[in-house]
């Protein structure tokens, strides 16, 4: 299979002003032309997560995150408008794995995972919040 995008473009009066974009995953083996040639269409993938029941998770399997993201940089290096360009580089980054936040204990200088932040424990570890506070 060689897969392209095919970008499918409509103006959005329902939601709000401005062109959204979707992207058509074709195979260029089948056929020259689109429609003939579709495959699915590339789902918003945000945080590497999709809906299940979406067709390109169910024909891509495992692999949909990475092929995603291959077909979004293959068509990035050739697509010429800035609209398309910006919305593909915007689908990557939503692709992008989650940062893990971490910061620097107030008390012991180390660094953690906060697990929530609240007002006055904001900044301190687990140990930190046992010996200043007490255990809770």
């Amino acid at each position: 299979m060689k897969l392209s995008l095919y970008v499918c473009r409509f103006e959005a009066k329902d939601y709000y002003e401005g062109t959204r974009f979707r992207f058509a995953v074709v195979d260029l083996e089948k056929s020259k032309g689109y429609p003939s040639n579709f495959v699915c269409m590339l789902p918003n993938l945000t945080g590497g997560k999709s809906k299940p029941e979406s067709s390109f998770v169910r024909i891509f399997g495992d692999n949909s995150i990475q092929q995603a993201r291959t077909l979004l940089a293959d068509g990035l290096k050739t697509e010429e408008e800035p609209e398309v360009k910006a919305e593909m580089v915007k689908r990557l980054k939503m692709l992008e794995p989650e940062t893990v936040i971490q910061i620097k204990c107030s008390g012991c200088g180390k660094f953690f995972h906060p697990r929530r932040v609240r007002k006055h424990q904001a900044n301190f570890c687990e140990e930190c919040v046992r010996k200043k506070f007490g255990s809770r």
